[in-house]
């Protein structure tokens, strides 16, 4: 998986994902077609949380397990806090 396809598993890319496939399924787009705007999606997504997020966020926690896998640092963490703007919130194991 490349870095930028990361974004296709949110809300947004998931429903971008399932509507590319019915509309090629359907023969309204092409395969090719239908590639190439997930590709734009994945650069889109990419150059817009670089550019128009700000937010900065501080976590703290028990690190309980790290492993770094196809490019991509993943991080479990025990008892998080996480900062922002001026507000926290704990999360805690359900």
């Amino acid at each position: 998986m490349a870095t930028f396809e990361l974004y296709r598993r949110s809300t947004i890319g998931m429903c971008l994902t399932e509507t590319l496939d019915e509309m090629v399924s359907s023969g309204v787009l092409g395969p090719e077609f239908a590639i190439q705007v997930l590709v734009q999606f994945d650069k889109s997504m990419a150059e817009a949380l670089d550019n128009q997020v700000k937010t900065k966020v501080s976590i703290k926690g028990h690190l309980h397990t790290y492993r770094f896998c196809d490019n991509v640092w993943t991080f479990i963490l025990q008892d998080a806090l996480f900062k922002y703007d001026e507000s926290q919130e704990n999360v805690w194991p359900s």
